[in-house]
């Protein structure tokens, strides 16, 4: 069941889930606004919560707003598509048989059924985008492992629309957005210290910010790169 509160013009879903602490959302593109909370917790206690973030929220929200969307994608020859933040044009070639995906100096060369329809077009560029970032992940956790001197159990590739990454401290697993293939690598190093911190500090309080600030000055760069860049264009939904 959800519980909403207002708070001026911003309005806060809660759902209260069997979990030990609170958890603040802002999900895209609009910045709805959710916190989960532990079962025992009175709506009273969740509001104060929600007043001392607020100033963050509308942050947030204002954030997301702003940041300029990727025009919806055809998949038709010369279209512009990215890898690592390079920029390279679509080349569309027809084929008999399996579709493929070749990386060029200036192309991506996208070899497809004639006919192939746009889903199967976006399909295989999808599964093409997720096979770099597997490759290319275990390789900055590997690194990251012996900095951070913890172990991840489990690398997960996958689209996900409302966030580039999450822990499972418990399990010691990640899971990475296959978008951050479309990224500069720095993004792709920094969501993945990100979330290997977590590790070491679960929630987003004062020590997990003063252990990004150790092992990764510059976090806050990369993270304004990563926010400055467009998004994916999509049909959110929640």
């Amino acid at each position: 069941m959800i519980q909403k509160i207002t708070l001026g013009d911003v309005t806060v879903d809660v759902v209260k889930k069997d979990i030990k602490n609170v958890h603040l959302s802002v999900y895209p593109p609009s910045g709805k606004v959710r916190i989960s909370a532990p079962l025992d917790m009175d709506i009273g206690t969740i509001r104060v919560f929600a007043i001392s973030k607020l100033g963050w929220v509308k942050q947030q929200q204002r954030k997301l707003r702003e940041q300029e969307r990727e025009a919806p994608r055809e998949y038709v020859e010369r279209e512009s598509h990215y890898l690592w933040g390079r920029r390279y044009l679509l080349k569309v070639l027809n084929a008999d048989g399996g579709a493929s995906v070749e990386l060029k100096p200036r192309h991506l060369v996208l070899s497809v059924q004639s006919g192939a329809s746009d889903e199967k077009r976006q399909s295989v560029l999808d599964h093409w985008y997720r096979v770099q970032l597997k490759e290319a992940a275990p390789v900055v956790v590997g690194r990251w492992e012996k900095v951070l001197d913890v172990k991840v159990r489990g690398i997960f590739v996958q689209r996900m629309k409302t966030r580039w990454g999450s822990c499972n401290s418990l399990a010691g697993t990640i899971r990475l957005n296959t978008e951050l293939a479309k990224k500069p690598r720095e993004c792709l190093e920094y969501i993945v210290v990100h979330e290997m911190v977590h590790l070491l500090e679960p929630t987003h309080n004062a020590k997990f910010v003063a252990l990004m600030d150790q092992f990764l000055p510059s976090w806050r760069a990369f993270r304004d790169e990563l926010n400055r860049l467009p998004v994916r264009h999509e049909s959110w939904r929640y």
